[in-house]
């Protein structure tokens, strides 16, 4: 039997989605949390590697049981989070067909970064946004988000090492919108390299604080070098909103 759960957490004290030795990770917990309510073998898969200390509205898993499970998918949230920490949460539970792939059948992401634009850090905010003190032009950062649009090779916006048989995404909607000390970056794609959408929120705040111009985003697309796009931000300031199938 499949089901599809909908997980939201806080990312700050783990080591990212992945199980890892190095660290207590969300599918670490989520995996103990189920044990405990149910005496058969499962398996869980999730959809998209979130890293440490990011966040998760929307984050998809396929729990796989070898036998029936006798608790129907809806109830599956009342019962799995009352074994969870505070920090983790089931939001949806529904099954699916066997054959279903939460990574392969996914058909876009939407992911969030928020940041803080402001002369004096916000304690409150500072597990989920980035600090950034310097005034940041928002007009120019959502110019240039348009160049983002479209099918491109990222490889200039994938952190280095990283192994992959292609760097080439399809970015489908990017907007920049500020409200208050509050810019957020919302970006929804065909897919995302290793810390692609915090390069991309780092090379937006390179034009808002003039070091880039708007119609310097293509070129730096085009160049595929690491070292001509913006810092990697904060993991913080980002956050897996939906996975869209």
């Amino acid at each position: 039997m499949g089901i599809l759960l909908t997980v939201a957490y806080d990312g700050t004290d783990y080591c990212g989605w992945q199980l890892q030795d190095n660290g207590i990770s969300v599918h670490h917990v989520l995996n103990t949390a189920i044990a405990k309510v149910f005496d058969c073998k499962f398996s869980l898969l999730g959809a998209s590697r979130t890293d440490a200390g990011v966040h998760a509205l929307g984050q998809q898993a396929h729990l796989m049981f070898e036998t029936s499970c006798v608790i129907p998918p809806h109830k599956l949230p009342l019962v799995i989070n009352g074994r969870l920490p505070q920090d983790v949460r089931i939001a949806d539970a529904r099954a699916v067909a066997d054959s279903f792939h939460p990574i392969n059948d996914a058909k876009s992401k939407t992911y969030s970064y928020k940041i803080y634009n402001a002369r004096h850090r916000n304690p409150l905010l500072r597990r989920y946004a980035a600090f950034v003190p310097v005034v940041l032009d928002t007009d120019k950062m959502a110019h240039a988000a348009r160049y983002f649009v479209g099918e491109h090779d990222f490889a200039a916006f994938c952190a280095s090492g990283s192994q992959v048989r292609s760097t080439v995404r399809r970015i489908y909607d990017i907007n920049v919108a500020k409200q208050g000390e509050i810019i957020e970056i919302t970006i929804n794609g065909n897919g995302f390299l290793h810390n692609m959408v915090r390069i991309i929120a780092g090379t937006l705040v390179d034009v808002g604080r003039g070091k880039l111009a708007p119609n310097d985003i293509g070129d730096v697309i085009a160049s595929g070098d690491r070292s001509r796009a913006g810092k990697t931000m904060a993991p913080q300031g980002l956050t897996l909103m939906k996975i869209f199938y």
